[in-house]
């Protein structure tokens, strides 16, 4: 699972709670925190707080949260998001065969083109 910012900086306040504690010195600080800063899922935090006790970053005692829905809870948004580039696909088939390929250049750009906003809502 990915970690968000607020997931690193929590594992940052981790690392600075320990070496206040006395449990890490100055130079293995700097050298977890930079790969804490580095890191982009939570199975690269565990080796950095594997040999430290509690307090632990919350994306390694909670684990991740749980990922939301594509388009909150309706399911018929999220039914065309996920099968707008196969429809696409079909319609642009339909189009090549009755215009007799005179329209190949929209038969070929209309998946491409609902491929790329599907792809842009999901990543919203």
């Amino acid at each position: 699972m990915r970690l968000s910012d607020a997931e690193r900086q929590d594992a940052l306040d981790v690392l600075e709670e320990h070496v206040r504690t006395g449990r890490l010195d100055i130079d293995e600080y700097g050298t977890r925190s930079a790969k804490v800063t580095a890191a982009k899922r939570v199975s690269e935090l565990i080796p950095l707080f594997d040999d430290l006790p509690s307090p632990r970053p919350s994306a390694l005692v909670h684990g991740a949260p749980p990922v939301p829905a594509m388009s909150g809870d309706n399911p018929l948004a999220n039914f065309l998001t996920r099968s707008a580039v196969p429809i696409a696909i079909v319609l642009a088939i339909v189009v090549l065969i009755l215009s007799r390929g005179r329209l190949l250049i929209i038969s070929v750009a209309l998946p491409l083109v609902v491929a790329a906003i599907a792809g842009m809502r999901r990543r919203r």
